[in-house]
């Protein structure tokens, strides 16, 4: 039973789409220090459930070629990230209605959870989940578990405009980043930012991201590389904390950040 309460709009699962899903459980579990446990999907394959301590913290499954490319219709690995819905039907509508898209209409997964997979008006792909009888994430703001979920964007005031609508989110603008930047609440705590993309990030797409809480994003970093990641962006200082971007051997990149102060993600 969880103690963790998702608010509507919250992030509130975090799923790993990989074409080498025994590769990727060894991977976080030795970078981590995270168990697995295993349950089948309705196609008989099976869905990866990541446990830190006995604790939800994220899930993962196998992208099948010519068969399921993932939710968002995406055949690359890639981590996505579920939004709490009280009623995901209404939320995908409303999704739709602000200029969003609907990748997948809502349907039940099992007993698990009803959800549904949209794009907002940049196409970044996000899902909604109407928890049923798995209730999300158990860990937040902990290390070795996320902490923080991040929109890159190339229209910042879009973005915000579409998600504040959508979720209710309450937006608070980060001056003193020169690139933009937006911290995204609700009446409980911070959930996450959503970051303006500018020329230095190439033609790189718009994308939700997740970030991983650490004890040290340099040893972290490093023994990533030596568990056959890689390093996107090199590990610095980002006023008090500490962030590197990393890939895992399949290519699903993710941050490590180290915090300044952890209460702020609590």
């Amino acid at each position: 039973m969880t103690s963790l309460v998702h608010a509507p709009g919250a992030p509130c699962w975090f799923e790993l789409a990989t074409d080498d899903q025994v590769a990727a459980e060894a991977f976080y579990c030795a970078l981590f220090g995270w168990t697995t446990e295993r349950t089948p999907m309705p196609d008989s394959s099976p869905y990866t459930i990541f446990k830190l301590e006995g604790h939800d913290v994220a899930g993962a499954y196998s992208l099948v070629p010519g068969a399921w490319p993932g939710p968002d219709g995406s055949s690359v690995p890639h981590w996505g990230v579920y939004f709490r819905a009280a009623d995901c039907d209404a939320v995908a509508k409303r999704a739709v209605a602000l200029g969003g898209r609907l990748i997948a209409a809502p349907f039940e997964l099992m007993e698990h959870v009803r959800m549904a997979v949209c794009s907002d008006p940049e196409g970044v792909a996000f899902l909604l989940a109407q928890q049923r009888a798995h209730p999300g994430v158990d860990r937040l703001g902990v290390d070795n578990a996320v902490c923080w979920a991040e929109l890159a964007t190339r229209d910042l005031d879009r973005a915000e405009a579409y998600y504040r609508r959508l979720f209710g989110w309450r937006m608070q603008a980060q001056p003193a980043a020169a690139s933009g930047y937006r911290v995204f609440s609700d009446d409980r705590r911070r959930l996450g930012g959503l970051m303006q993309m500018g020329p230095e990030w190439g033609d790189m797409a718009p994308h939700w991201s997740i970030y991983l809480q650490v004890h040290d994003v340099d040893a972290c970093a490093a023994r990533a590389v030596a568990l056959g990641g890689r390093v996107l962006l090199a590990p610095f200082d980002a006023g008090a904390d500490r962030i590197a971007r990393l890939s895992d051997p399949r290519g699903a990149a993710f941050y490590l950040i180290r915090v300044a102060d952890p209460r702020a993600f609590a």
